[in-house]
């Protein structure tokens, strides 16, 4: 396996991805869509998750396939970005067919950035907007670190950022991950320098520093964000993308089987104050794929992501936390 051109998850065939934010807010949201519409599942293990239209991603749920995907800042306000890219769906004619209605599909998941001292006093909600601008910017390339979902983003120690990688599979399929970082956790160990996620790292695409050669790491905590604001500024939410062609059952494995890239990159993962969410998805370009293998690759793909996230994070005025890059200058 190797990464795919861009180590995107735009190198998965269809998929296309869109980023908008607000400087002055610190927050964004980021869209992901496609030509047509794809199969998605979703799987939750964060204790304290925000999300949208989740429900109809279980496998027994009727509809089979969605029109995009969102993530956003901005907690339960941040959750309207989905409507914002369901305006410009429905223009567009797209959406499911119920009668002579169009109804775009478009499940969501926020992460809490409300304190990370940008301006909140807005007077309309502003996330709609910023769904709509992220659907138009939608394209094959787009830009990493603190952009869309990720402006905001703060990790245990550091920004935290929007993250993206890919892998291409023996039998020519390719897997992709898209994530924006906001852990309790953090996702260097100790001493700011080193990724947790190194040992999984190619190509020097967060640095090429290799793993930390200390041994006994987790048994700190030490968190600059719980000193800075509050533990409930959290959350780890991706998406998992394949060309392979899967069932939505099997999107819903692949989604389980990517939260292992969370943990392996964030420590601790999962906590009842992080709301880690990772939506999977299929458009279904190429044959049928190996669900195990598939799953496997989403995993190490988030990892990699959740590292160029904080990696790629730039300083703005009134940052709360520095960045890896300022860290490590």
């Amino acid at each position: 396996m190797h990464p795919g051109p861009k180590n995107l998850i735009t190198d998965v065939t269809g998929v296309l991805v869109g980023n908008a934010q607000d400087e002055t807010l610190k927050s964004g949201s980021t869209v992901l869509t496609a030509a047509d519409p794809f199969t998605a599942s979703v799987h939750v293990m964060g204790g304290a998750p925000g999300s949208r239209e989740t429900d109809l991603l279980a496998p027994d749920k009727l509809v089979a396939a969605v029109d995009a995907l969102v993530l956003s800042g901005g907690s339960a306000y941040g959750l309207d970005a989905c409507s914002g890219a369901m305006d410009d769906l429905r223009a567009a004619g797209r959406g499911f067919k119920v009668g002579t209605a169009t109804i775009p599909l478009v499940p969501g998941a926020i992460l809490f950035d409300l304190l990370n001292a940008g301006k909140k006093d807005w007077d309309e909600n502003p996330y709609r907007a910023l769904g709509r601008a992220a659907f138009d910017d939608a394209s094959d390339t787009f830009p990493l670190g603190t952009v869309g979902a990720g402006t905001g983003a703060l990790t245990g120690m550091m920004k935290g950022g929007l993250g993206s990688a890919s892998l291409v599979l023996p039998d020519g399929s390719t897997v992709g991950a898209l994530v924006a970082s906001n852990p309790v956790g953090a996702v260097t160990t100790p001493g700011d320098r080193h990724f947790y996620a190194a040992p999984f790292e190619l190509n020097g695409e967060f640095g090429g520093l290799g793993p930390d050669p200390a041994s006994g790491l987790g048994v700190s905590l030490e968190s600059r964000k719980m000193k800075a604001m509050s533990v409930r500024e959290n959350t780890t939410i991706a998406i998992v993308a394949t060309d392979a062609t899967l069932t939505k059952a099997e999107c819903q494995r692949v989604a389980v089987a990517a939260h292992d890239g969370i943990g392996r990159a964030t420590v601790p993962a999962h906590l009842p104050q992080d709301g880690d969410l990772v939506f999977a998805l299929s458009t279904d370009a190429k044959p049928r794929g190996d669900v195990g293998l598939i799953g496997h690759a989403a995993s190490l793909c988030l990892a990699r992501a959740i590292a160029r996230a904080v990696y790629e994070a730039t300083p703005a005025p009134g940052d709360l936390l520095p960045c890896w890059r300022t860290l490590n200058a």
